[in-house]
């Protein structure tokens, strides 16, 4: 049982301990521009008032040495009820160092470590901490990898909606001219009824997007994301001027600050706006992104990680879905106790324990450790 803060003064943060672990995919893992064979996630261990904080980024094992040498001195003796101040000297201390980026990443880790710490000592979920304005947060299947053959595929994407998820998404952009019948491959295994997303990661021209798309809708594809890069946001505008009727163009994975969403939404770039508290400077900097979406009545999807999201997801209005990714759910159910499934293609955050309900397990954990 976690320890209650009483109610006279502060409760100072101790320390913050951080590991890193690198877990290996299941198989080769690749998209429209990138491929990978492991995944990195940096573990951020706050302490105060006989409590023990919970947090985490996937980023490089380099954003360890930076909470070590740099954000620890910005939060130790802190209130560690004062999330939002610790959060604010946390962006001064890596002023000189760029914002965006590892150091984003590394403060994501601290910040939302923080938050669970709170809930912890007020002995409270962590939805119920920021104001649920919903029980459970809708996810869709992520995954379908350009590097599977079509078999696994499918075998991945029906398996989801069988499994009661009735939104998946598949990566396209690897082989253009193979994408269609990759597509249509993905809509036989699924059936008729559940939605398909497609994500190029950027790896299309505006105009072979606009083409891509037009074919895409012939399959039923809903959700386009990123189909140029993230910084033509006059080629997103394009796309989402122009692409067929029931085709929402998304993006917006690479927000490290709040000035990069505000930009791509004043562009009108995006019909769905993404964030990813893992890059986004943490939970503090994905609720003001919520606020900001909700300001310009735009939709707002939480990039993978759903373990971590899933809690800030219930609390913020605008939220439309929570991206289920295939790599991140197998590390979090690795990893972590509590890691939660979805419920007829829900993910519930557990109210029954304090904070995100997750907590390390060391031993299993320690053959992926490695040093930083």
């Amino acid at each position: 049982m976690q320890p209650a803060r009483r109610d006279s003064g502060a409760v100072p943060v101790e320390r913050i301990d951080v590991s890193v672990y690198t877990v290996p995919t299941d198989g080769p893992e690749a998209d429209g521009t990138l491929s990978w064979d492991a995944t990195t996630i940096v573990v951020v261990e706050p302490v105060a008032g006989g409590a023990r904080g919970l947090g985490y980024s996937y980023t490089d094992a380099a954003a360890a040495r930076l909470v070590r040498d740099r954000l620890a001195a910005a939060v130790v003796g802190r209130d560690a009820m004062a999330v939002p101040w610790a959060w604010e000297e946390m962006v001064r201390a890596v002023r000189n160092l760029g914002r965006p980026g590892l150091a984003a990443a590394a403060i994501a880790a601290v910040d939302t470590a923080l938050w669970d710490l709170k809930a912890r000592l007020l002995g409270q979920p962590l939805v119920a901490l920021l104001g649920a304005v919903r029980d459970g947060v809708p996810v869709y299947g992520s995954g379908g990898f350009t590097s599977y053959p079509v078999e696994r595929l499918q075998e991945q994407l029906g398996g989801w909606v069988a499994r009661g998820i009735p939104r998946v998404k598949m990566k396209i952009g690897a082989r253009p001219a193979e994408d269609l019948d990759r597509v249509r491959a993905a809509r036989d295994a699924i059936g008729p009824d559940a939605e398909l997303y497609v994500d190029a990661n950027g790896a299309y021209g505006r105009k072979q997007a606009l083409a891509q798309a037009e074919a895409f809708a012939g399959q039923g594809v809903s959700w386009f994301e990123e189909p140029v890069s993230s910084d033509d946001l006059d080629g997103l505008r394009l796309l989402r001027d122009r692409a067929p009727a029931g085709m929402e163009i998304v993006a917006g994975e690479y927000g490290y600050d709040l000035w990069y969403v505000r930009r791509m939404l004043s562009a009108g770039a995006v019909d769905v706006q993404q964030a990813d508290a893992t890059r986004c400077a943490g939970i503090t900097g994905f609720l003001r992104i919520g606020a900001l979406c909700e300001a310009f009545s735009v939709p707002l999807s939480a990039h993978t990680a759903p373990a971590l999201h899933v809690h800030p997801c219930c609390a913020l209005a605008p939220v439309r879905n929570l991206e289920y990714f295939h790599d991140h759910v197998r590390i979090e159910q690795l990893l972590f106790d509590g890691a939660p499934t979805p419920v007829g293609g829900v993910l519930f955050p557990d109210r029954s324990r304090p904070g995100l309900g997750l907590e390390l397990k060391r031993a299993e954990a320690a053959r992926w450790r490695v040093e930083a």
